[in-house]
C-alpha cells in the first residue's frame, strides 16, 4: 500500500497461491480511509472490499470486473493516477537484491524491503 506521492504506507509478504484481495482486505480494515480515494485494479473488485470502503466513507476508485452483472462506474481520470504503485515498484527494483530475491527466507527478505522502503521515504 503506498500514498499519493508512491511512498510506502504498509506491505505484507503472502505466497505465490494466495489471492491479492484476501490481504488487501485485512490491510484496508487496518487503517482509517474515512474521506479517501482508494486505488485499485480489478483483481480487487470484491463485495467485501468494496462493502468495507462504503462503510468507512472512502471512495472506491476499483473498476468492475468484467463478469460482474451490473459494472459500477469508475473515474477513470482517477485511475490514473495509480501508476504511483508501480511507480514505487520500479524504484525498489533498483535494489539488485529485491529484484533478484536474493534471500530465500521472508523474514530477511521482509527485512530488507524494510530497509529499502525507508530510503524511498528519506529520497
Amino acid at each position: 500500500m503506498v500514498d499519493a506521492l508512491g511512498n510506502p504506507l504498509r506491505f505484507e509478504l503472502t505466497g505465490g497461491q494466495s489471492h491479492d484481495c484476501v490481504t488487501g482486505y485485512e490491510l484496508l480494515q487496518s487503517i482509517d480511509l474515512t474521506g479517501s480515494n482508494v486505488l485499485a485494479d480489478r483483481a480487487y473488485d470484491t463485495n467485501a472490499i468494496i462493502d468495507l470502503l462504503h462503510e468507512q466513507q472512502a471512495n472506491p476508485v476499483i473498476p468492475s470486473k468484467i463478469t460482474r452483472r451490473v459494472q459500477r462506474p469508475c473515474d477513470w481520470w482517477l485511475y490514473k493516477e495509480r501508476h504511483a504503485v508501480e511507480c514505487f515498484f520500479n524504484k525498489i527494483k533498483h535494489y539488485r537484491r529485491i529484484a533478484t530475491r536474493f534471500d530465500k527466507l521472508a523474514c530477511t527478505y521482509k527485512a530488507f524491503l524494510s530497509l529499502v522502503s525507508i530510503f524511498v521515504w528519506l529520497a
